[in-house]
């Protein structure tokens, strides 16, 4: 491709500290000197690495640097996210088994071909090295966009341009997307960055800074590339909102008909299916990867997608259809998923008011159309929705995340989290800090991160800062200690949630909390409003109860139906409620299952009503389902 390409046999850090400290090898520093020293080469390696990859391939550093801010804000993620993103620079891999977590349920992937949207591997190629590497090494990963954005510049322009100017083609093909205002939005805010320059510490605690620099984009470079037009008209959205239409792909994927994507045709609710619950959901990544991921054969989609510096919305599938969001097929089956903009680690960065307003108003028309309940226990975040089996509980995505401002939210909905509503006399607590100043310290990454404003509190198992958080089963499962880390949700409460009082211990209050005893600290109650709801606890003369992710019916409601043992809607126990212990639930609803296994075959499609009925309960910092038959209201 006639790029320079000089390799570099260490790593930049190694390089790094070995030229600039001194140090003999295979000698451990402990001087405070030493410390400061490498910390500072820590705090600079992702700057030399942009630096030297531009050199490398010949790439303006503004324009290297600019990508990577406007796909990850300069902080390291890993492809846990919806999108398969990687890396700084954002290179995408279609994993397999990690998207079939979209329809939650066991699928296999029969090959699928994702070579379009498979970014990663393609630098990989073109660096000549094992796309693992790229991956896990930060300097390797920036490279993999530099060259990716030469390869782009060479097809755009014909050779490798020496004028930042005349990289706009390239950064509309390095967007991934097929649609032009899409793509083109991201080139714009990528010279945009360019125009006002960025600087910031990332969440490993790099400083990271590009000079402002005036450049105009030569537009005409992204004339060769083919691009299509977005629909602005025919979108379920409401009036005043920038909203175009993009469908997600339905496609089937091989010659079986049950390997197809990315969602399932429905007719909710004229079919029966009722629409309970809107999924907030942060993409782990932006919006344009979002589009692209579920415009190709990703097995994941979502009903809309918002912008986070804009709030501008995209549609990708229609709300009476059921796409695979929510990595649990009965949530699926019954919402409606919001993907925004942003990684969960730093919502501050990227949860903009423009995004909360337009989501809100999203939020408010839909709800007022299917008759969804404003309220914590149906508008939702990806990281309350529980897995189907105990192995998948503890995989279960934790966005939107901390950073999350469900306060806000609500007020902006028109329903406040507020005292108003509740009931002193009824033992219900409703978890409510003030969102402005609860700054729990989190860690993440094996880095502490800086305290900052949270809709979370941490949960401990006796009355004192001192004691151990505690932990989920199903995250440590040898029985190990709850941890201060950011996606450990298993000892963590949300504003909104509302659970039982069991207990007060001075400024202490205890709750029952996935099946214990958890205590937080709460003086004066500054941390909860009183709540109300119905009270549930196992019926007498039973040990404890099960708790499922799901309300599917008893098997024989399938009988007659023609739906194979294989297809039917399963929920294994996750957890066990001990006799003794109180939860706050929604009324009694019926248990039923969405049949969706075939493409583009709706007579096969079939809703199955069961006789048993389930009262949905946050047992934890996630939702559960336990039978009516298995307990009895009560009565405070």
């Amino acid at each position: 491709m006639g790029l320079k390409m000089r390799k570099f046999s260490a790593s930049l850090l190694t390089v790094a500290l070995a030229t600039s400290l001194a140090v003999p090898a295979g000698f451990i520093s402990t001087s405070k000197e030493h410390a400061a020293a490498e910390s500072t080469m820590n705090s600079n390696v992702l700057q030399l690495a942009f630096e030297r990859a531009a050199e490398e391939f010949e790439v303006p550093q503004s324009v290297l640097m600019a990508v990577a801010y406007n796909q990850s804000r300069w902080d390291n993620h890993k492809g846990h996210s919806e999108v398969g993103g990687y890396g700084v620079m954002n290179l995408v891999q279609v994993d397999g088994d990690e998207q079939l977590h979209g329809k939650g349920e066991n699928m296999e992937a029969h090959g699928a071909d994702n070579s379009a949207i498979n970014t990663l591997d393609k630098a990989a190629s073109l660096l000549g090295v094992n796309p693992e590497v790229l991956k896990n090494d930060q300097e390797q990963n920036v490279r993999g966009g530099a060259v990716l954005l030469a390869e782009y510049a060479l097809e755009t322009f014909g050779e490798i341009p020496t004028n930042p100017s005349d990289w706009y083609g390239a950064v509309v093909k390095y967007s991934g997307s097929e649609f032009d205002a899409v793509a083109k939005d991201f080139a714009d805010e990528v010279y945009a960055t360019i125009l006002e320059g960025a600087d910031r510490m990332t969440i490993d605690g790099q400083r990271v800074t590009l000079k402002a620099e005036a450049v105009t984009p030569n537009i005409s470079t992204a004339d060769s590339i083919p691009l299509r037009n977005a629909k602005f008209t025919g979108t379920d959205c409401p009036n005043g909102l920038e909203c175009s239409y993009i469908p997600a792909l339905y496609e089937q994927f091989s010659s079986s008909t049950t390997n197809y994507g990315n969602y399932d045709i429905a007719n909710r609710p004229h079919d029966g299916l009722d629409i309970r619950y809107i999924i907030i959901h942060d993409i782990e990544g932006s919006a344009q990867s979002a589009i692209n991921h579920f415009r190709n054969r990703s097995f994941v989609s979502a009903h809309y997608i918002l912008d986070s510096d804009t709030g501008k919305i995209t549609q990708m599938v229609r709300p009476e259809d059921v796409p695979w969001h929510a990595g649990n097929w009965y949530f699926n089956m019954h919402s409606i998923g919001f993907e925004h903009e942003g990684f969960a680690a730093k919502g501050t960065d990227w949860y903009s008011e423009q995004m909360y307003r337009s989501s809100a108003k999203l939020v408010k028309y839909l709800a007022e159309r299917f008759n969804i309940p404003i309220d914590r226990q149906h508008i939702i975040g990806h990281d309350e929705i529980p897995g189907l089996t105990p192995a998948r509980q503890a995989a279960m995505h934790w966005d939107p995340g901390a950073y999350w401002d469900w306060s806000h939210f609500f007020n902006l909905l028109g329903e406040p989290i507020n005292p108003s509503k509740g009931d002193k006399k009824s033992g219900i607590v409703t978890i409510k800090p003030n969102f402005n100043t609860n700054k729990p310290s989190f860690t993440y990454g094996n880095q502490f991160l800086e305290p900052q404003s949270s809709s979370l509190i941490h949960l401990y198992t006796e009355p004192s800062f001192e004691a151990p958080l505690i932990s989920d089963p199903h995250i440590y499962r040898s029985g190990g200690k709850g941890t201060a880390n950011l996606n450990d949700w298993g000892n963590k409460a949300a504003i909104g949630q509302s659970y039982y009082q069991v207990d007060q211990q001075g400024d202490w209050t205890a709750i029952d909390y996935g099946g214990k005893k958890a205590w937080f600290y709460n003086p004066n109650s500054k941390y909860t409003v009183p709540g109300n709801g119905v009270l549930i606890t196992p019926k007498k003369g039973l040990d404890s109860i099960p708790v499922y992710g799901a309300a599917f019916p008893e098997q024989s409601a399938y009988e007659g139906t023609g739906i194979e043992q294989w297809a039917r809607g399963v929920a294994e126990p996750l957890y066990q409620i001990p006799n003794g212990q109180t939860y706050v639930a929604t009324a009694p609803i019926q248990s039923d299952y969405y049949h969706a296994k075939y493409f583009n075959d709706p007579s096969t499609n079939q809703v199955v009503k069961g006789e048993d009925e389930y009262y949905q309960i946050f047992f934890n910092h996630r939702l559960g389902f336990v039978k009516k038959s298995d307990v009895e209201v009560v009565n405070k």
